[in-house]
């Protein structure tokens, strides 16, 4: 059972509306948690978002048994995770010792007649899990449209957006992928799943998987080697090397297929050893595929289809991102479109999976239409060249006054004078401000993946939009001077 927010009941708690932060550093930890408490003492935004909260984290479930984190614990650490881009151990360390964070959560004391509330390391990572990307758009919108209300005068009956859309490369923590490791990782994963099985049932033949381990890892590093170092009769050593490697790594192909059958029916009967059994049929599917791309580059000598390989066997969502610049770098992950402001909120983001830039202008303005209608002029949007598409183009012209989508190569004369108005340039030249607004979004953790699986990558970067709107609100709520407890160093209470 869990409930919106419930205050401690002792004596010496301190009130979340009450908690001081500090209005001089310029540390990003204040603006977050000035943006969190503003929502949570608006009485509209505070309703708002936690309906959202609830309909994802409660629906469905009856009001009864134990009772778990707050609603409001949940989104404040899992904001805070992404907008320091701390890892569990950080989080786990704020939560527990830094007295402005434990205040914003509402577990603070003056530790007058206890030490309040204390979050164990894997009920951070469990609740900070539950939520969902669909779950963050929504309360990022929310927090966006607040920040629009305190930027909007008064004198304006609806508020001008002009838009700026980009894509840019998130990565996954995964290594650097070539066919060979990734043979040694699928052989290594099957030999460590089959100690796990053998921790938890008899397995006959296996009484020697950890010197099995230790042969499969010796002829993988000669093969490594000489692929890396190359040298004299490279090509002859390689494939030498590579056929013993591929020799040993089909005796434990075999082998593990044989395990696995003689496991399954047991499996029936036994949930663990199910799920072990799974997990063992993925790194063997992928044995044996990597045994076939490795034979058929390093033996056979063909060029392998890029649509047919894996980058990684523990992320295999991944794609490979290399940008047409001068560095030519390569980044292993998603291209995720971002969409900012003149007030520098992202208002729409989408993480690409198999897809071009051409293909999400009409996309994104459909969004853009749903959540900003009532209240909103979609005055302008901008994108570079590589998203020119004279069909796209012609459709976001009938919902924006101003669209501003340069044509790549050689351009008519009508286009060059559109192009060359006063009006499309200056939007253009505000088109950068974008490229700012993403690298502080890498700073709020949004550049480097570590939680697993495609719904793991997309919730992750959602949750680190949103620590960036948060932090944006909280910086115009300072600003603005919006809440009392946000004071200057020297007139804070000791007590805070």
């Amino acid at each position: 059972m869990r409930k919106r927010f419930e205050q401690q009941n002792e004596l010496d708690a301190q009130l979340i509306p009450d908690v001081k932060i500090d209005g001089k550093s310029r540390h990003e930890l204040p603006q977050l948690l000035a943006g969190l408490q503003y929502i949570f003492v608006t009485p509209y935004l505070n309703e708002v978002v936690f309906e959202i909260l609830e309909k994802k984290v409660l629906g469905g479930k009856k009001a009864t048994g134990r009772l778990g984190m707050s609603l409001w614990e949940i989104l404040v650490l899992g904001t805070m995770r992404l907008n320091l881009d701390a890892d569990y151990d950080t989080v786990y360390d704020l939560a527990n010792h830094h007295q402005v964070v434990r205040g914003i959560l509402g577990v603070h004391t003056r530790q007058v007649f206890g030490e309040g509330k204390y979050y164990e390391l894997q009920t951070l990572k469990d609740n900070i899990a539950l939520l969902d990307e669909k779950t963050l758009k929504e309360i990022s919108e929310v927090v966006v449209k607040a920040g629009h209300q305190l930027k909007k005068n008064e004198s304006e009956e609806n508020i001008e957006l002009n838009l700026k859309a980009d894509t840019y490369a998130v990565e996954s923590t995964i290594h650097f992928p070539t066919d060979i490791n990734l043979l040694w990782d699928c052989n290594r994963k099957c030999l460590d799943t089959i100690g796990l099985i053998l921790k938890h049932t008899t397995l006959p033949g296996w009484r020697k998987h950890k010197h099995w381990h230790k042969i499969i890892k010796r002829v993988y590093r000669r093969t490594a080697n000489i692929h890396q170092k190359k040298g004299k009769g490279y090509k002859e050593r390689l494939k030498k090397a590579a056929e013993k490697y591929l020799q040993r790594s089909r005796e434990l192909s075999q082998r593990v297929e044989q395990s696995y059958k003689e496991l399954l029916p047991l499996a029936l009967a036994d949930i663990q050893l199910g799920a072990l059994l799974k997990a063992l049929s993925y790194y063997h599917e992928m044995l044996e595929k990597h045994i076939g791309l490795v034979e058929r580059r390093i033996i056979k000598g063909e060029i392998i289809p890029h649509e047919e390989k894996v980058f990684s066997i523990f992320e295999p969502h991944v794609e490979w991102i290399q940008k047409g610049k001068h560095n030519k770098k390569v980044e292993l992950g998603h291209n995720t479109l971002i969409t900012t402001d003149q007030f520098q909120f992202i208002v729409d983001h989408e993480v690409l999976v198999g897809q071009g830039d051409k293909a999400q202008p009409i996309a994104l303005a459909k969004r853009v239409k749903e959540r900003f209608s009532e209240g909103y002029a979609l005055n302008s949007i901008s994108f570079d060249r590589g998203f020119f598409s004279a069909l796209a183009k012609k459709a976001l012209q009938e919902d924006f006054e101003h669209v501003v989508m340069p044509k790549k190569g050689k351009k008519t004369p009508q286009q060059e004078a559109e192009e060359s108005a006063k009006t499309f340039v200056a939007l253009r030249k505000k088109h950068s401000a974008v490229e700012s607004n993403i690298n502080e979004l890498e700073h709020s953790g949004a550049n480097r993946v570590p939680d697993k699986g495609l719904d793991g990558f997309k919730k992750y970067v959602a949750l680190g939009v949103l620590s960036y709107n948060l932090k944006r609100l909280g910086k115009l709520v300072m600003e603005q001077g919006l809440l009392e407890t946000v004071v200057r160093p020297g007139k804070m209470s000791r007590a805070a």
